[in-house]
């Protein structure tokens, strides 16, 4: 299957040649202004049925509020904000995202959600923060990228991700890596074949709490993992 797999790839990566050329010509940043628009409305759709999964999750970030301190709280790919209402009051958020056209969304979203501190938004990957201080805070929570050089020793790494298919004989698994290639451009830089959570697992972290499960999404990002790592 897997010589299958690649001969389907190939097929769909000439389809999106138009797309290449776009993206070559540096045309596809207009797209990344209406990128911010449409996933601040899937978000919420988002959030109505994980509510219940982000809520346990996110229920233990508090834990790690230093004695005396504001807790400070990193989120890598904040986009428009869709956590903001799962996170403990009082709580500082710093949040990152490479795309810059997010910041309107976000501050909107921040407005809403008035028992947080904002303390800024940077426009950086999760690849590169060398904007926020390492050893500065005290949870990061991010999707789709990993981070842990930032948090001080002890802090919590939260996580809510989409990934590819454990099942690789399964439908799943083949038109994840077959349809990746149009994924990547309408979902600003999405990917839905990566297995998340052996990054996790192979990250060095004193103590991993992981769940699988399947989102009540469309099948190709209805794979899931959550859970928090100590650093």
């Amino acid at each position: 299957m897997s010589a299958f797999i690649k001969i389907c790839t190939l097929f769909v990566n000439v389809l999106c040649i138009p797309l290449h050329i776009i993206n070559a010509l540096g045309l596809y940043e207009l797209y990344k202004r209406v990128v911010p628009f449409c996933l601040y409305r899937v978000s919420k759709s988002y959030n109505k049925k994980l509510h219940d999964r982000k809520k346990d999750l996110f229920s233990s970030v508090s834990q790690f509020k230093p004695s005396g301190k504001q807790l400070t709280l990193l989120e890598i790919g904040c986009g428009s904000g869709a956590n903001f209402q799962f996170f403990p009051p009082g709580c500082k958020v710093v949040c990152t995202d490479p795309n810059p056209f997010f910041e309107k969304y976000l501050t909107k979203t921040m407005e809403e959600n008035g028992h947080l501190s904002y303390d800024r938004f940077v426009v950086a990957s999760g690849e590169d923060l060398s904007s926020v201080e390492d050893e500065s805070v005290d949870v990061v929570a991010c999707s789709l990228v990993l981070c842990s050089r930032v948090l001080r020793p002890g802090g919590a790494f939260f996580f809510l991700e989409h990934v590819i298919s454990d099942k690789e004989t399964s439908w799943t698994y083949f038109c994840q890596h077959v349809l990746q290639p149009f994924w990547c451009y309408f979902g600003d830089g999405c990917e839905m074949t990566r297995a998340t959570w052996k990054h996790l697992q192979n990250a060095g972290f004193s103590e991993l709490k992981l769940e699988h499960f399947q989102a009540p999404l469309i099948f190709l990002i209805k794979p899931h993992i959550m859970g928090y790592a100590i650093k």
